[in-house]
This record gives structure tokens, sequence and C-alpha cells, in this order.
């Protein structure tokens, strides 16, 4: 009887081995890609409040808690570069970045990330225009980008794109500015107290902390001339041509051209492409519920997925872009891609 009862379970034991194998044999054929569940919750990183991001994440997060069924969290950042660092490291399941920071943080090239690849990130859906204004207080005596030498400026927080560029835009300009970097409601608090003379800042029209200055005082809101536009163009190609229309703020008269970059919804290339397929297939679904949010929304259109050319896209995202319709440049295609 001892006897019989060892056989049985040896038996038994080589059954379960063959089981097990036999199941190996099955999860290796699958694609390890595909193996990162779908996020039970969204940590979405914006940027500073009294910006463009933050108010637009808002908007983003109440429209994946309800249709996504996902809770979704907003987290104040530093701006485009930091989430596109904790996008990469997974501390953020979302960011939001623009172009540069993007294209600078994949390849490396950007100076803040010290040559290191921020190479699994991945673009997953397009948003609108980013651009770059200066205003002060009428009276303050600073009226244009040449009274701004020598001055002390805000810019933006760390980690922002104006936090990033702008230093480096008024040292290729010999500015000879003090940058003083902070978020956009700490500098609104700074100017009415009169602590700060001048402010540089990039978001979506209309900027929140802009129209806030403005019910309390009159600005000058002013740019770069054409011969320094053409000056950062040929620095950052990335930047490009804007204009900003003279109804967006109560204090311009006329339309204003300055400099701009295009902004996108970022996430890991481990994240599920069937989750990323249908986030993005609601968020498009859902622009005319963002244009409630922030009329900066209009631009959120499909074709506008076209305007990046370098940084790979979400394979979810392509899924979905080329059901549109979409022909996207090969280019836009990440590696793992092939790998289906």
């Amino acid at each position: 009887m001892f006897k019989k009862k060892t056989w049985l379970a040896v038996l038994a034991a080589l059954a379960l081995v063959v089981l097990a194998a036999c199941g190996g044999e099955e999860s290796g054929d699958s694609d390890d890609t595909e193996k990162e569940e779908a996020p039970s919750s969204i940590t979405l990183g914006s940027a500073s409040q009294g910006g463009t991001y933050y108010i637009y994440a808002g908007g983003l997060a109440s429209i994946f808690d309800e249709k996504l069924d996902v809770p979704t969290n907003v987290e104040v950042t530093g701006g485009p570069v930091h989430n596109m660092q904790m996008v990469q490291s997974g501390d953020l399941t979302m960011g939001l970045a623009t172009l540069g920071p993007a294209y600078e943080g994949y390849t490396g090239e950007g100076e803040w990330t010290n040559g290191e690849k921020l190479d699994d990130v991945r673009i997953a859906f397009p948003m609108y225009t980013t651009p770059i204004i200066w205003w002060s207080p009428e009276g303050s005596g600073i009226e244009s980008i040449e009274d701004v030498k020598g001055q002390r400026i805000g810019v933006g927080p760390s980690g922002g794109t104006s936090g990033t560029y702008l230093p480096i835009i008024h040292e290729a300009l010999e500015l000879d500015t003090d940058d003083v970097q902070a978020g956009a409601s700490d500098m609104t608090s700074q100017m009415l107290d009169g602590q700060l003379d001048v402010i540089g800042f990039a978001a979506g029209t209309p900027i929140a902390a802009v129209t806030e200055l403005e019910a309390q005082r009159d600005l000058n809101i002013f740019s770069l001339t054409e011969e320094q536009r053409e000056q950062v163009f040929d620095m950052y190609p990335y930047f490009t041509e804007h204009t900003v229309s003279a109804d967006a703020y109560d204090s311009l008269d006329e339309d204003l051209e300055t400099i701009a970059m295009f902004n996108f919804g970022i996430v890991n290339k481990s994240m599920n492409s069937d989750f990323v397929y249908e986030m993005v297939k609601t968020y498009h679904e859902s622009q005319e519920e963002l244009m409630n949010t922030h009329s900066a929304a209009k631009e959120a259109v499909e074709e506008a997925i076209l305007i990046n050319e370098e940084v790979p896209l979400h394979k979810g995202a392509i899924k979905y872009y080329e059901e549109q319709g979409i022909d996207l440049p090969d280019s836009v295609y990440p590696p793992e891609y092939d790998e289906e």
C-alpha cells in the first residue's frame, strides 16, 4: 500500500511538471510588452498651478474618470522636462510635454538629460500650441523685449518649457537677465506684490495667470522681434511661428507674433496597448468637453499627431490613428512595433 501511494504521488507530480511546461511554452509565445495590465488608476503629471497644463490636465482627469472608469489624479510638477523624466522612471502613469523636451529627452540631446536617453517614453495624443509671451505691469517702463535687458524676470518653474528654454533664449540673445524660476501662481503673486516687473512664460492661450493679472491691473504684453525669432528657429528647429490673436487678452491691441511649441500626451512604452487605444479614442471623442475646460483644446484634432515626426508613438495610439486613415511617417513607429 505504501509503495502504491508513493508511485501515485510521483505520477501526479510528473503530470504537474508537464502541465507547467506546456503553460510555459504558451506564455513564451506571447508579447512581453502586453504583459502589462491596464492601469487601475492614473497619475497625470501636469505643471504648476496657474498654467494651462494644470487646467487641461483637470479636464483630462474628469474624462478618464467618467468614461474609462479609471481614477485619475492630477499631480503638480515642474512641467514637460520633469514629466518626461517621471514617465520614463514610472513615477507617473502619464504626462504632458512640449515637443522640444520630448525630442531632447528621447534622444538624450538636451543639456538637462546629462546624456541619458529617455527612450521608454512614447507619444499618445496631440494637444495644442504653447506660445511664449512676456508681460509687465503698465507703468513699469518695460514695454518691449529690449527693455528686459538686465532685468529680474520670472521664467516659470524648473523643469517646465519656459523655465528650461527661456534662460537659454535670454542668454543667446544677450539680454543679461536675472532669471527667477517659479510656478505661474507664485510669479503672479510676486508681480502683484511688486517683487517682479516682468514675466516670460510658455502656456496655451489664454494663460490663466495673465487673465488673473489683467483683472487687477493693466499689462504690457510683448514678444521677440522678427530677427530674434529667426535666431531662435536656427538654434531650436522644434520652435515654430505662432500668432496670438488680439482678442486673446484685453491688454493686446493687435495680433502678437511669437515663438511656440506643440504639446502632446506621453506614456511609457510598457502601458497596455488596448488601454492606450481606448484612452486615445476617448480623448478625441471628448474634444468638445475639453474645449469647455480650456479653449486651446480646439487644436486637439487627430491630424495634429502628424506635427511630431521624431518621437515614437505608443503602439495603442498607432492602432487608433491608422484606423482613422492617418498616414503616419515611418519615423514614429517604435522599435517594439515590429516585435508583435
